[in-house]
């Protein structure tokens, strides 16, 4: 992934902008330290920060067409490029070896209709200049949200749009700032968003009936993860030893060895580059000293025969990382910032190891009902429509954690369990089949689909030889936040400094210092200080979305899993 701004349109000179621009564009500059672009064409100028990780010989954006009248920048991977140039019509004369380009030509061929066709995650902004006038800009996100995207404007001069990766280079410049709505693509022409993504599952009133197939189940992430390993760098995966990252990085140790081992082939759909060129998989770990997590991570490592790669903090170490997580997060969301801060700080040691890309589990407690507030649902419907919903905002709460706090350090983490085909496998098992319970475990039937020893997993025989994708404690562990699996002393020692730095008083004013959605605890006062430290713009705030757990379902307000008295050591 990458960092990418422009200006649409712009009121005044844009060649006189230009510097102006550029600086905008360098807020962003840790997204993509690796090069540095800037395309002005007519009123309008982009610019793209790149970190390279495919076509790393010649990928450098903005990418305009033979004519330079079409200009691309784009922040993301598309994964099924190579499956897209086989759908060109016309013979095409590709500029780079970069999986985005064909976002450029199919666009010349098909217009719009591109943003529906793309396997991957992305933000990317098109100018075409073909015609006269200001030229059509069209802006795009991807179906979930897993990459960031802002679009701004000056209200004195509407007709001129902003665009950026993140908040921080449209605040000074923007008086009206929105998140760009995952699932859709902006177009100049009509002025509009307009929604691309339409799978059946989006609508949580339509509860499916279909019972699980766990084979299918299966075999849809085996797939997400393998489609993944495309890289011309190392890479590796993040190891907290819970169930969501240990099955990606098992999976993933799983297909690198596949792939490393079969014939060589160009003219496979999958981009499989990464596992050729790096096929012994890299495993990260983070915690306090005798953190959970690292003690389960330890043990899956040496499972998997991974290069394990463990990291500790101490607590004072995470509170002085806080300020500057709230300024790379853009938020002031409590749960967010609490699990940021060790992934931010593990992103810093995974990226000083030469390491620029790691999968993650980001997105199964969504999907499946994961967090342990779910044990809580009144009924299977209701079960169905929250875990709709949690996807649905997945782009305010954790991609926005895994995006932004990854990227801080030029690191990009790639989330299978939010592939297009895993959930509309996944999304359509009926409720029933999902809910938990004192005597059923969450997110069960993942659990189930890669035990080897459930009789209606319906393994292969090749599977079988395999072995155990995990060792039993693991898969059958239960669900740990991560903010708690790093140490359970983290979030009380986050307590503890905001009880120290925020008076009684100061609450006791919290209404009047914070009337737009004002802090109801000390440690949520304290990060929305810092924030509007970061950011004083009104304009910044509509963006924030805070996460919290269903309350109306008769469970703990305190996002901590700990905090629900199902957890094996609840407080």
């Amino acid at each position: 992934m990458c960092g990418i701004f422009g200006v649409y349109n712009y009121y005044g000179d844009a060649s006189a902008f230009r510097q102006r621009a550029l600086d905008l564009s360098k807020r962003v500059r840790h997204r993509g330290p690796d090069w540095s672009g800037c395309v002005v064409s007519g009123n309008s100028i982009m610019c793209h920060e790149r970190l390279a990780i495919v076509g790393i010989d010649t990928g450098a954006q903005p990418i305009t067409d033979e004519g330079d009248k079409v200009i691309l920048t784009v922040n993301g991977e598309i994964y099924n490029h190579r499956a897209l140039e086989k759908e060109l019509k016309k013979p095409t004369k590709f500029k780079t070896h970069s999986d985005c380009e064909v976002i450029l030509h199919m666009y010349k061929e098909i217009g719009t209709d591109v943003c529906a066709k793309l396997d991957g995650m992305f933000s990317w902004a098109l100018l075409d200049t073909r015609e006269q006038g200001p030229g059509r800009l069209v802006v795009a996100r991807d179906p979930i949200g897993i990459t960031t995207l802002y679009i701004g404007r000056c209200s004195e001069h509407p007709e001129t749009v902003f665009f950026s990766s993140e908040l921080k280079s449209l605040n000074e410049d923007c008086d009206v700032i929105e998140e760009f709505p995952p699932g859709h693509f902006f177009d100049s022409e009509t002025g509009e968003f307009h929604r691309y993504f339409r799978p059946d599952w989006w609508d949580g009133d339509r509860i499916p009936t279909a019972p699980v197939n766990y084979r299918q189940l299966r075999e849809s992430l085996v797939a997400a993860v393998r489609k993944r390993l495309m890289a011309e760098v190392p890479y590796g995966v993040l190891l907290s030893g819970g169930l969501d990252s240990s099955l990606i990085s098992s999976i993933a140790v799983r297909e690198a060895a596949r792939i490393s081992a079969a014939a060589h082939s160009d003219t496979e759909d999958v981009d499989t580059r990464g596992a050729r060129h790096f096929p012994r998989m890299h495993s990260f770990s983070i915690g306090l000293p005798g953190a959970p997590d690292l003690l389960a991570a330890r043990k899956v490592a040496k499972f998997l025969k991974t290069a394990h790669h463990e990291y500790t903090y101490t607590i004072q170490e995470g509170l002085d990382a806080v300020a500057d997580v709230i300024y790379h997060l853009e938020t002031y969301d409590v749960t967010t910032i609490r699990a940021s801060t060790p992934m931010y700080l593990m992103s810093r040691k995974i990226k000083s190891a030469g390491v620029k890309m790691v999968l993650s589990g980001e997105g199964s407690d969504e999907v499946l009902g994961g967090y342990l507030y779910f044990h809580y649902a009144p009924s299977a419907d209701e079960f169905h429509k929250e875990t709709v919903k949690r996807v649905q905002n997945l782009h305010t709460s954790d991609c926005l954690r895994a995006n932004k706090s990854t990227m801080a350090w030029g690191l990009e983490a790639r989330v299978p369990f939010l592939d297009k085909e895993f959930l509309q496998v996944a999304m359509n098992v009926r409720p029933q089949d999902k809910l938990c319970s004192k005597d059923v475990m969450e997110k069960a039937i993942i659990r189930r689909a890669f035990d080897v020893e459930f009789a209606d997993a319906g393994f292969t025989e090749e599977e079988l030889k395999q072995g155990a994708y995990l060792p039993r404690e693991v898969l059958w562990r239960q669900k740990e936040q991560f903010s708690d699996g790093v140490g359970y002393s983290w979030i009380d020692s986050l307590k503890e400094c905001a009880a120290s730095r925020v008076s009684d008083d100061a609450m006791a004013k919290a209404k009047e210092r914070f009337p737009h959605d004002t802090p109801e605890t000390k440690e949520a006062y304290l990060y929305r200080e810092i924030f509007e430290q970061h950011f004083p713009q009104p304009a910044c705030l509509k963006s924030v979305v805070r996460w919290v757990p269903r309350t109306d379902w008769g469970c703990s307000a305190d996002p901590s899993g700990r905090a629900q008295k199902v957890h094996e050591k609840a407080y």
